[in-house]
């Protein structure tokens, strides 16, 4: 079942509950008005004759006898004001005494309960059955001198009552029916043009689909109401699908590339090693050196797709207590040690303590410190700096290379990202380091900042918050 359907469906059963709930409650407040408007003409009537009659019999020695013997007359009814009303006069027995004229040869009924309760003094009103015609009675103990002397009765017929609240019930019934058809009309109408836009997006992403081309965006349908917001988010999650599946390729594209060189250099030695550079220990010496070069380089760009596989798949890092100052200090050893070629010194060297896996800390500097390394050239300066700037610590990689160019800048964090001077392919690594050194800073809650020129060389600086005094 559709969700037009079940929005119609449901929007019709919701008004047609709503209009019979509200048709009952008028008709039960219409219904309970006009009886009360009844029961209170018939009490009126009974009054009047109750005090006409009283009027004749409290002078009479036996007032019981005298309304015994039927010499009691009721009072005229003036049909013209009060329609449809009848008047009885009974004896303590229940015997009929007296009657109004319009009942002819016909009598009020009195009920068993009405009689006994009349007998104790008690006024009853009740709806009784007369010739398939339903009457309101009323009946009431007649007292004089404290003595009960007779029964009276008046009874209003409640055929105007009963048809008015037919047409009542005929008419809201109507009104239901009339209101449902337009309730399925309306609800159909309101769904189509509610899902409208819905289903614009459905054949914009069957389309996208279809065609694999994610670089369609689907159009604003309008005001930013909740379809619009489904909109924006639709395509805002088209614009990071397109963004991973362009990276996913030129990942791909890059990955096969980069293996490729490697690859094809290894299997030249190895051709070389077949045709007799084996037998040539100089040769075999070259040959072997240039195939574990190669391999060592598959190796580092094997372990940075890993890492990176891992930053993607939401790796969780060890989180404990990090020296900074002491970690920034094995690399600056290490680094000395792996670039000879250059002058790597400590600069200002506050002390410090993080929250994070010191494996990927250190990884983080050293991806650091190899990428000034290897984009410095001879003789330069790469310099270790440590500055502890409440509620952060900023760790300065700073050296005296090619520098990077302006429009560059906002692409070395992607992954196989090469400028043409800044980032040569001459300087070696794998076009990984900085894209994970983004990830790990990250990852510890930091960031990395870049402050570079163009032969002016550049300043990596990492900011981590501080460890609080809990940690």
């Amino acid at each position: 079942m559709s969700i037009r359907l079940r929005l119609t469906i449901w929007y019709s059963l919701l008004l047609t509950l709503t209009l019979g709930l509200l048709s009952i409650v008028l008709h039960t407040v219409l219904a309970y008005s006009l009886m009360t408007e009844v029961d209170q003409s018939i009490a009126d009537r009974a009054t009047q004759v109750e005090e006409s009659i009283m009027a004749v019999v409290a002078a009479r020695s036996d007032p019981a006898v005298y309304v015994t013997q039927g010499r009691v007359v009721l009072p005229p009814i003036d049909v013209f004001a009060a329609p449809g009303m009848y008047m009885q006069l009974l004896a303590t027995d229940g015997t009929l005494v007296s009657r109004s004229e319009n009942l002819a040869q016909q009598q009020l009924p009195l009920t068993p309960e009405a009689y006994q309760a009349a007998l104790r003094g008690q006024t009853t009103i009740e709806t009784v059955l007369l010739d398939d015609v339903n009457l309101r009675v009323l009946t009431r103990p007649l007292v004089v001198q404290e003595r009960i002397v007779g029964l009276v009765q008046a009874g209003r017929s409640l055929s105007e009552v009963d048809a008015a609240l037919a047409r009542l019930r005929l008419f809201l019934t109507a009104g239901i029916l009339l209101g449902l058809v337009a309730a399925i009309a309306g609800g159909a109408l309101i769904a189509d043009r509610a899902l409208a836009p819905i289903d614009r997006v459905i054949r914009t992403a069957q389309q996208i689909t279809q065609a694999k081309d994610l670089g369609r965006r689907i159009a604003q349908p309008g005001p930013p109401d909740e379809v619009g917001r489904l909109v924006t988010t639709f395509n805002a999650m088209l614009d990071r699908l397109e963004t991973l599946f362009r990276a996913q390729q030129r990942l791909v594209a890059d990955a096969s590339h980069e293996l490729r060189s490697p690859l094809t250099a290894i299997r030249g030695n190895v051709d070389l090693l077949w045709r007799g550079a084996a037998d040539d220990p100089p040769a075999r010496d070259e040959a072997v050196a240039a195939i574990s070069d190669e391999t060592t380089r598959m190796s580092r760009l094997v372990a940075d797709l890993l890492t990176l596989a891992q930053a993607d798949a939401g790796v969780s890092m060890i989180c404990e207590s990090v020296e900074l100052d002491a970690l920034l200090l094995d690399i600056y050893r290490q680094a000395r040690d792996r670039a000879p070629h250059l002058t790597v010194r400590l600069g200002h060297e506050d002390q410090a303590v993080v929250r994070g896996d010191p494996d990927r800390l250190r990884q983080l500097f050293v991806n650091l410190t190899d990428n000034a390394a290897n984009y410095t050239p001879p003789g330069g300066t790469v310099t270790l700096s440590l500055w502890r700037d409440e509620p952060w610590v900023r760790v300065d990689v700073r050296d005296t290379g090619v520098g990077i160019d302006p429009a560059d800048q906002p692409h070395i964090f992607e992954r196989f990202y090469r400028a043409d001077k800044a980032r040569c392919r001459a300087a070696g690594g794998t076009g990984l380091g900085l894209a994970i050194a983004q990830w790990i800073a990250q990852a510890h809650d930091g960031r990395i900042e870049v402050d570079s020129a163009p032969g002016q060389g550049s300043t990596f600086s990492v900011w981590l918050p501080l460890a609080g005094d809990d940690d």
